[in-house]
């Protein structure tokens, strides 16, 4: 049996969380981590960087150990009202064909029948339809299509950067996000539960204007 897979797009949906106040780097009591800096965001429309946006998947091999995925080239947007952060909306698109694994032989098994169907589904998304902000973290609510299939998910997103990249001079904000699916509620159950229903989505993102 060939090794198998899940799927992992979910798409940033990233936290839009303490746009309200300008918080330089002081820590934060609680989490025991160092705030953004949020008075370098000035808000409004923001597109997604493709070079450094990806999703990362990780799925239980055969109950022996995890193995993992990485997708990239997403495009989407981000709309971040900073009056009203729990406003904010993210859109983003995931191109299943740049799949990225350790072996050529298993990206091409995974973009196959048994589990992304490359070839008749192109592309995977993410569109948010609520935005709950606490701090300078969020849970951002969704709807993930994969494989034709729609479905809601919630992202537990966080602010990770603020500023001017230092390349191209544009305003860049970036955030962390996790969460967990089970793939087999978007059709995909090959080799459950021998391979893990359940994939872990890990997602760095970066937006600019």
């Amino acid at each position: 049996m060939k090794k198998a897979f899940l799927f992992a797009p979910v798409a940033l949906a990233l936290p839009l969380a303490a746009l309200v106040a300008a918080h330089h780097e002081t820590k934060d009591a609680h989490a025991g981590h160092m705030m953004v800096d949020t008075s370098k965001i000035s808000g409004g429309d923001y597109v997604a960087d493709q070079h450094h946006t990806q999703v990362l998947w990780t799925v239980n091999h055969f109950g022996f150990n995890d193995y993992f995925g990485l997708f990239g080239q997403i495009t989407g947007t981000l709309s971040l009202d900073k009056a009203n952060p729990a406003n904010s909306k993210v859109k983003v698109t995931i191109p299943v064909n740049e799949l990225a694994t350790s072996r050529a032989d298993l990206t091409k098994h995974m973009m196959g029948g048994d589990f992304l169907d490359a070839a008749k589904f192109a592309t995977a998304s993410f569109e948010s339809t609520a935005v709950e902000v606490t701090g300078q973290n969020a849970k951002i609510t969704g709807n993930l299509t994969l494989l034709g299939v729609t479905k809601p998910v919630v992202l537990d997103a966080k602010l990770s950067g603020t500023g001017k990249n230092i390349m191209n001079q544009k305003e860049t904000v970036g955030f962390h996000a996790k969460t967990k699916i089970k793939r087999s509620e978007w059709g995909m159950a090959k080799f459950v539960p021998a391979v893990g229903d359940e994939v872990t989505l890990k997602i760095s993102a970066a937006f600019e204007k």
